[in-house]
C-alpha cells in the first residue's frame, strides 16, 4: 500500500495518521511550519520530515535518545543549514557539500531542500512487515543541470536500523557533476569503542587542524602520534571543542561494503556504506558546553572541504547523459548479538 502525501494532511494538532503491524505513526505540523511524522515501532521511535528534506529527527532506541545534541530542537522552516541543524540524517549535496564558498551554500542545496513529493509504503516481505518513506526532489537550472533526487528510508517493525536509498537522475544530454554526503549524526557514548574497517595509519586515516584551544592543539598533538587514542569515546584528553574532522580510507569487504561501530556492552550504533561510490568516509566529533555530537562516519563521495578542494584533487564525480545512480547504506543501532558478528567482519576485513 503505497499513501502520497499531502501538506494539507498535516496541521498543528497532533493526530494519528497509520497503524500498520507494530508501526504507529502520526502526522503534525512543528509551529515554524514543517510537517511531520512520528513514527514508532517496536524498537525505536523518531521524527521524519517528508517535504523539508527528508530529514530525520530525534532518533530514540527504547525510549532513549540515540542521535546528537545541539541547541536547534525543532525543524526549522530555513534554507540555512545550521540553523535547522539538530537532527539525526541530512541527505548533503548535489552540486557541492562541505565548506561553503561563493558559489554553494553549506553542504550544498538539498540538506534543507523542499521536495515535489513524498510518500509512505506499508508493504511485507520474508523479514516481516515494514514501512518505506520517500519522496522527490527535482532541480533544473536551464542550460546547466536537470537531476531527479530520489531517497527512500525502509524500516522493519521490530528495529532500529534504517536502510537508506539513494537514487540520481540525470536528466539531461550532458554529463554532470555530482558530490553526495549522508550527514548521520550519532549521540557519543562515553566508554564505547570507536571501531571500523580501516587502517589506524597515517596512510589511512588524516587529521584535519584547525585553530583552537590549547586543550584542542595537544589532543591534537597527541592524535598525531598514536591515532587510536580516539577510539574510546570520552577517554581523558580528549579535545573536541568546537569539533575535530578526520578522514578515513575504508577498506571493504567481498560485497564492496565498509562498516562502521560505536560499540558498547548493550549493542551498536552503526552503518554500513558501499565503497565504490562513497570512496571518503569522514568522521566528525563535536562536544562542547552545547553540542554532543558523534558523526563516527558521513559516507561521503569527496572530502568535506568543498567543491574547489573536490574538483582540484580529483574527487568529483560525473554521471553520464541521462544516467542514474543508485545505492543503499544502513544506519541505526544493533543489538550485542549483531555488534559482535559485525565485529568479527571488522576483524577480518582489517586483518
Amino acid at each position: 500500500m503505497k499513501i502520497d502525501l499531502q501538506k494539507n494532511f498535516f496541521t498543528e494538532s497532533k493526530k494519528d495518521f497509520i497503524t500498520y503491524g507494530g508501526f504507529k505513526i502520526k502526522a503534525f505540523k512543528y509551529s515554524s511550519g514543517v510537517e511531520a511524522l512520528e513514527i514508532e515501532n517496536e524498537k525505536c521511535s523518531f521524527i521524519f520530515t517528508p517535504f523539508k528534506g527528508q530529514q530525520i529527527w530525534h532518533f530514540k532506541v527504547d525510549g532513549e535518545e540515540i542521535s546528537m545534541q545541539t541547541t536547534v530542537k525543532e525543524p526549522q522552516n530555513t534554507m540555512t543549514y545550521l540553523e535547522n541543524y539538530g537532527g539525526f540524517l541530512y541527505h548533503c549535496g548535489v552540486i557541492s557539500f562541505g565548506a561553503p564558498d561563493a558559489n554553494h551554500p553549506h553542504h550544498g542545496e538539498i540538506p534543507n531542500a523542499l521536495y515535489d513529493s513524498a510518500y509512505i509504503i506499508c508493504g511485507e516481505d520474508e523479514k516481516g512487515k515494514y514501512i518505506c518513506l520517500g519522496g522527490e526532489l527535482n532541480h533544473d537550472t536551464a542550460f546547466i543541470r536537470k537531476y531527479r533526487f530520489s531517497p527512500e528510508i525502509k524500516l522493519y517493525e521490530s528495529s532500529s536500523l534504517f536502510r537508506i536509498n539513494v537514487k540520481l537522475e540525470n536528466l539531461r544530454a550532458y554529463p554532470m557533476e555530482y558530490m553526495y554526503l549522508c550527514h548521520i549524526n550519532f549521540r557519543p557514548f562515553d566508554g564505547a569503542e570507536l571501531i571500523c574497517s580501516a587502517k589506524y595509519d597515517t596512510e589511512h586515516i588524516k587529521i584535519y587542524r584547525t585553530d583552537g584551544t590549547k586543550a584542542l592543539t595537544d589532543y591534537m598533538d597527541n592524535l598525531e602520534k598514536d591515532l587510536t587514542i580516539m577510539n574510546k569515546v570520552g577517554a581523558k584528553g580528549q579535545c573536541y571543542d568546537p569539533e575535530i574532522c578526520f578522514g578515513i580510507k575504508y577498506e571493504s569487504d567481498e560485497n564492496g561494503r565498509a562498516y562502521t561501530m560505536q560499540y558498547t556492552d548493550d549493542g551498536a550504533c552503526y552503518v554500513s556504506h558501499p565503497t565504490d561510490v562513497l570512496s571518503n568516509g569522514v568522521r566528525w566529533i563535536s562536544r562542547t558546553n552545547n553540542e554532543d555530537s558523534m558523526g563516527m562516519v558521513l559516507p561521503a563521495t569527496a572530502e568535506h572541504i568543498g567543491y574547489e578542494n573536490a574538483k582540484n584533487n580529483g574527487q568529483l564525480k560525473v554521471l553520464a547523459p541521462n544516467e542514474t545512480l543508485e545505492f543503499y547504506m544502513e544506519a541505526g543501532y544493533i543489538n550485542k548479538t549483531d555488534a559482535d558478528k559485525v565485529k568479527e567482519k571488522i576483524n577480518s576485513i582489517n586483518c
